[in-house]
């Protein structure tokens, strides 16, 4: 697969999350993936939105960027936003851990990204947002 690059910018309205999933969808389509693959990054990259939208900002709507791209046989995802961060990005990637217990959350997001990614990194920063970098292979037919 040749490096091929895509970014988009939208704002955190909820169902802009559904629009990351198909420009996602769209853009893996390109190396025909199989189903289980690309469900598995569509899963990934809404739950990355979703976290955007429903924690970076609480109060306002906001930026979020989606940037896509292939390299070295890998589909790399970045989600950035720029909005109140994570205080301690250890804690909020354990399992069940939500900072709005008092809303219906499972605290399970950063670990369905990373049940279903290769690799899954996040760095943020307090008022100035949280990035999200994730990666998965690129299946052969061989691999499918």
């Amino acid at each position: 697969m040749e490096n091929n690059k895509i970014k988009i910018e939208f704002l955190s309205y909820s169902e802009n999350e559904y629009i990351a999933r198909g420009f996602v969808s769209v853009f893996a389509s390109t190396f025909n993936p199989s189903v289980s693959w690309l469900s598995d990054v569509k899963t990934a990259v809404s739950e990355g939105v979703t976290n955007c939208i429903v924690h970076a900002y609480p109060n306002e709507i906001g930026k979020i960027i989606l940037e896509l791209e292939v390299n070295n046989n890998y589909l790399h995802i970045n989600i950035y936003d720029f909005g109140v961060g994570i205080d301690n990005v250890n804690k909020a990637i354990e399992p069940f851990y939500t900072s709005k217990p008092n809303e219906e959350r499972s605290g399970m997001g950063f670990t369905i990204m990373q049940s279903f990614m290769d690799d899954v990194k996040i760095e943020s920063a307090l008022n100035k947002g949280t990035s999200i970098f994730m990666c998965k292979k690129l299946l052969n037919s061989v691999e499918e």
